[in-house]
């Protein structure tokens, strides 16, 4: 790169002396984490206390769970400009992951229970056979696929549920990005994908029980004495935590000149590949990185569910991501956050009976049938009168804070500028 080159790539990247400001110094971080750690603590007193029910503590976790892919996909779209459409899919492939050792550890156990009062042992074969008609029988299988050698370890079946994302989004952002796929046509090529593998999933004889999915996932093993009012509080906090461990790494990713090239891809990829940056490499690690942590957020997301099945890799799937993330205001990490807790939350509520149904007279407007249809209308009331989202509204609540900062005109913090006297 020459040194004008290298100049103008500074500028336009944030400055020769730019670098990661420290988390600790962001506001929205510490606020994001105060606010988590609140909400977590609050759910939890309430649900001891018997004023929530075990399935409201289920829907604050899988909540959680939620952001964290919403989060993904801000970083890869809303600071990357890479509206993938099928960022759902790796969160679906970790709760596939977890959910074969919990289906596999669940049915050995009965298995092993029921046999053990037999007149003779079983050989590992017969209980092999035992365990792969109760788990295949429903396809009308007995046969234990190759996809489930490695299913009664725990630690393999977690290693793949991030492994596994990251390998495929891995290769197929490498085909993708050396090719230059960009714009519309990688979205449709996302999504293409999606949507084959979505097919594939619905087959009866893939070794995954096609249409039936992967259930009773809500019963951990070795914790059946375990009450499912307990069970949802661990894993509300462990997605707290994986949430807030995630909101760091997004935060520190994006702060620093790192954040700086994927910003400027986002908004002239030609410049800053001329300004000598290897652009799919930063793309690259994006698209993985992210997918990894989708399948971080689906492991977790799954054991509270109960269920999973193709019809949560459709591509709908994904495109309900990017859409909550337009709404919470893309290109804001708490904006994603944002935008799925309200919509995972406002869903619950209005397609499970919260919300009551309006009689009008002539027609009564029932919200489980109407719910999709407010969300579309939310998503285009959002797009063309509030592109900012509702991030936004934290952005007008800050900047009126900043209006009325007291100080001279210095460049130390919480001075006035210069631009705000002039307001």
């Amino acid at each position: 790169m020459t040194d004008a080159a290298s100049s103008s790539g500074q500028k336009y990247l944030g400055g020769a002396g730019a670098g990661p400001r420290p988390l600790i110094a962001r506001a929205d971080v510490l606020v994001f984490l105060c606010a988590l750690a609140f909400v977590t603590i609050v759910a939890t007193l309430m649900a001891q206390a018997g004023w929530v029910s075990t399935s409201f503590v289920k829907l604050l976790g899988k909540t959680l769970c939620l952001c964290i892919a919403a989060l993904a996909m801000d970083l890869v779209w809303g600071f990357t400009g890479i509206l993938s459409l099928g960022h759902f899919a790796f969160f679906g492939i970790g709760g596939y992951a977890i959910g074969m050792w919990l289906m596999w550890s669940r049915t050995e156990g009965i298995v092993l229970e029921t046999l053990s009062r037999a007149p003779l042992p079983a050989t590992p074969l017969e209980i092999e056979e035992a365990i792969g008609s109760q788990i295949f029988g429903v396809v009308g299988s007995s046969d234990v696929p190759a996809l489930w050698t490695f299913a009664g370890s725990l630690p393999l079946q977690l290693a793949f549920a991030v492994l596994v994302p990251g390998a495929i989004a891995l290769i197929f952002g490498w085909l993708a990005f050396r090719s230059r796929v960009v714009g519309v046509y990688l979205s449709i090529l996302t999504q293409a994908g999606t949507l084959a593998l979505s097919l594939w999933l619905f087959q009866n004889d893939n070794g995954l029980r096609g249409n039936n999915g992967l259930s009773g996932l809500q019963n951990i093993p070795g914790l059946s004495g375990t009450p499912q009012s307990t069970l949802s509080l661990w894993f509300l906090w462990g997605s707290a935590v994986a949430l807030a461990l995630a909101y760091l790494l997004a935060a520190w990713t994006v702060s620093g000149r790192f954040g700086s090239v994927l910003r400027g891809i986002r908004d002239d990829e030609a410049r800053v590949r001329f300004l000598g940056y290897e652009v799919e490499r930063y793309k690259l690690a994006v698209f993985t990185g992210t997918a990894m942590a989708c399948g971080v957020a689906g492991a977790l997301y799954y054991p509270q569910a109960g269920i999973v099945n193709p019809a949560e890799i459709a591509p709908i799937a994904s495109i309900y991501l990017a859409v909550w993330v337009a709404i919470g205001g893309r290109g804001r990490l708490y904006g994603a956050v944002i935008g799925a807790a309200v919509v995972s939350l406002a869903s619950s509520w209005f397609t499970g009976g919260g919300a009551p149904d309006i009689d009008l007279g002539f027609y009564e407007i029932k919200w489980t049938d109407w719910w999709l249809v407010l969300l579309g209308l939310s998503f285009v009331a959002v797009t063309l009168f509030a592109p900012k989202g509702l991030g936004g509204l934290v952005d007008l609540w800050t900047a009126r804070r900043a209006m009325r900062r007291q100080g001279d005109l210095g460049p130390d913090q919480g001075a006035l500028r210069a631009e705000e006297e002039s307001r």
